[in-house]
């Protein structure tokens, strides 16, 4: 199952520890992940879906490329890192 990480300064804002979850999409593992941590899905999720601008997810350390279906695919050992995006000069 592809398990799914939450960087440390996401957890001060959300209580969210590591965890697995189904599905071969990553928007079918977080839908899984954020069906019983709502508030989290609310932080990291916009309402059409897509990822908020302020949040990044790497895919096996990858940045996904399918920002607004999270259609990018993963696989039963796949690692699942949502961070905040980092921004500034």
């Amino acid at each position: 199952m592809p398990k799914v990480f939450f960087t440390a300064n996401l957890r001060r804002h959300v209580e969210c520890s590591s965890m697995e979850a189904e599905g071969t999409t990553v928007a079918a593992v977080l839908a899984q992940v954020f069906s019983t941590h709502d508030r989290l899905g609310a932080y990291v999720i916009d309402d059409q879906g897509g990822l908020r601008k302020h949040m990044t997810i790497l895919v096996d350390g990858r940045r996904i490329r399918d920002i607004e279906r999270l259609s990018d695919p993963v696989t039963d050992t796949s690692e699942i890192w949502v961070m905040q995006a980092l921004s500034g000069g």
